[in-house]
């Protein structure tokens, strides 16, 4: 049986990623205790179900220890389990929280009774709340969600769920320095230092995707340089992620603006990687 499990900090996302699993077919249920996982599985399997993904967050903070083991006793049962971690930067939780009006799960925890005076603040409960879920943050694929919109992270997911099983996802992601490294990367490479299309008034408002471009950085020797140490470097190691069964790998590729330099090297990396692994590629600033 295929499985997905969402878990992850509160305001990242989960509902949306569950709800695009459930679009895609997949029998969903939300803020599972771990305790209970196994008797859904093995109760889903005696109904036939081929897919089942499950959410568990703060909300069940007492048992989600058991989450590796449960993970680990999936895998053993031949079940093609994979975990989404979903994160996001404070900042932008903070907003989420803003526009919902909806308080935070730890801001009860220590008593629904308490006066609002004593509550814990909303940044006070997304810094306990990582410090929970730190040892479960390894599990899977981590999902960074700053500033994406709905629709884009039901979009990822389904790229990331999607598609014939594979040992590992190359995942190659274009972004901007100006805002953030992404929370998901593994790996960071910067190509700032390359000549920017940007100051070429005639390649502005253009992205590395397109011909014009791709006609500039490839005539700039420092650029394929810099591509070929690129290719190479990530040749080398992908046995060894792939040995450490790892379910993805997510390599990041920023530039000043997200637009051109490294939009085009994730493009030419994506395209030489295909048929090494299974590869996605994402431009988060375009998206």
């Amino acid at each position: 049986m295929r499985i997905i499990l969402i878990t992850g900090i509160s305001g990242s996302g989960k509902s949306i990623g569950l709800n695009a699993l459930e679009d895609a077919g997949y029998f969903c249920v939300d803020n599972l205790p771990p305790s209970l996982l196994r008797p859904l599985v093995e109760s889903r399997l005696r109904e036939g179900a081929a897919a089942l993904a499950v959410s568990m967050d703060v909300r069940s903070a007492m048992s989600l220890s058991e989450l590796p083991q449960d993970i680990r006793w999936l895998k053993e049962q031949g079940h093609d389990v994979k975990v989404l971690f979903l994160t996001a930067k404070t900042e932008s939780l903070i907003t989420r929280f803003s526009e919902t009006r909806r308080s935070h799960p730890l801001s009860h925890r220590d008593g629904g009774d308490l006066s609002p005076t004593h509550r814990p603040t909303l940044v006070e409960c997304i810094r306990r709340e990582r410090e929970m879920l730190a040892d479960i943050e390894g599990l899977g694929q981590v999902i960074d969600t700053s500033g994406l919109s709905a629709n884009k992270l039901r979009a990822w997911i389904k790229d990331l769920v999607g598609g014939t099983h594979a040992p590992l996802t190359l995942l190659f992601e274009s972004f901007a320095f100006k805002f953030g490294v992404p929370l998901d990367a593994d790996l960071v490479f910067d190509v700032r230092m390359l000549p920017n299309p940007y100051y070429d008034l005639l390649l502005r408002p253009l992205t590395g995707k397109d011909e014009p471009v791709i006609r500039f950085l490839d005539a700039q020797p420092e650029a394929e340089q810099l591509l070929g140490d690129i290719r190479t470097f990530v040749e080398k190691w992908l046995p060894s992620y792939k040995r450490d069964n790892r379910s993805y790998l997510t390599v990041a590729i920023g530039c000043t603006g997200g637009q051109h330099r490294s939009v085009y090297f994730v493009e030419h990396l994506a395209t030489h990687f295909e048929g090494m692994a299974r590869v996605l590629k994402r431009h988060r600033e375009l998206d």
